[in-house]
């Protein structure tokens, strides 16, 4: 088992062939390999794994096999952390044996695990090493299947191999000067079980004050689902206090009269070509 610590942004094609130059051209970075990926998740008919929060997959990359397991996790300064066991595999098939060591043996059926949805992607590694620290950046693009229909999908990852965490949120906010991106709190998995029909996400308003991580997510949920954002004043005290504090005043001025009127998190990022430096500038004061 290991401790998974990633800072995911989404972005559009066009700007995710800027943000590959871009990091490719910094002088600590390394040109890792590449490689197609396939990967199949699999949950029971009630959905017990999506509603326990974890995800179990195999994946495929060339003649390899990979059985994965990620928990819960929780998201510290706008990154992502969580447990994660993984398993070579001689083919394609789910080895239920070894899954019997992990927190779902006895709480869910193994037996009823079925496929759900793919995940299928080309990713292009770049590898980051400055000081101590050594980062793995994956530049992801290909399309989710679930449900008899696709997403399209362009991400960068920032994952932690080794060294001080805050190297993640330096790297991420550089690539967010240079081009527009998103901070999402959506993993790839939710967005299989959103295109499956199993997982539906609400967003919740209230009037009490959001923090920066709930704020964070609930934009994720909109982007996933198209439904609006609209936040009273009240629920936006906190985020203003935080923005003040990472200089962002103007910026989050103008976002917040948008969320208060009511808007989509997808017109948000076209409308606010800063939105993602101005999110992880809240993730990391918030």
């Amino acid at each position: 088992m290991a401790t998974e610590l990633e800072i995911k942004l989404t972005l559009s094609e066009a700007v995710q062939a800027k943000a590959l130059e871009w990091l490719l051209a910094r002088p600590e970075a390394s040109d890792g390999r590449r490689k197609t990926l396939i990967n199949r998740y699999y949950d029971t008919p009630d959905a017990a794994l999506n509603r326990a929060k974890a995800a179990l997959r195999v994946r495929q990359a060339g003649d390899r096999f990979i059985q994965t397991l990620k928990t819960k996790g929780e998201f510290v300064d706008g990154a992502h952390r969580r447990e994660e066991w993984e398993w070579e595999l001689s083919g394609p098939d789910l080895d239920l044996s070894l899954l019997e060591q992990t927190p779902l043996h006895g709480q869910v059926d193994l037996s009823a695990l079925a496929l759900a949805f793919e995940t299928n992607f080309q990713r292009q590694v770049v590898m980051l090493e400055s000081g101590s620290s050594v980062i793995e950046v994956a530049v992801d693009s290909g399309e989710i299947l679930g449900g008899g229909r696709s997403l399209p999908l362009h991400e960068v990852e920032f994952e932690l191999k080794a060294g001080e965490p805050g190297e993640l949120m330096r790297w991420a906010k550089a690539l967010a000067c240079e081009v527009p991106v998103f901070l999402n709190l959506v993993s790839k998995a939710e967005q299989g079980y959103f295109l499956a029909g199993i997982y539906r996400p609400e967003i919740l308003v209230c009037s009490e004050p959001l923090s920066v991580t709930k704020l964070l997510h609930t934009l994720s949920v909109s982007w996933l689902t198209g439904e609006p954002v609209k936040l009273p004043p009240s629920a936006l005290s906190a985020i203003t206090k935080a923005a003040s504090a990472a200089g962002f005043d103007k910026e989050w001025q103008e976002l917040s009269h948008s969320l208060q009127s009511g808007i989509a998190a997808a017109d948000l990022i076209r409308k606010f070509p800063q939105l993602g430096r101005l999110q992880l500038a809240l993730a990391l004061v918030g």
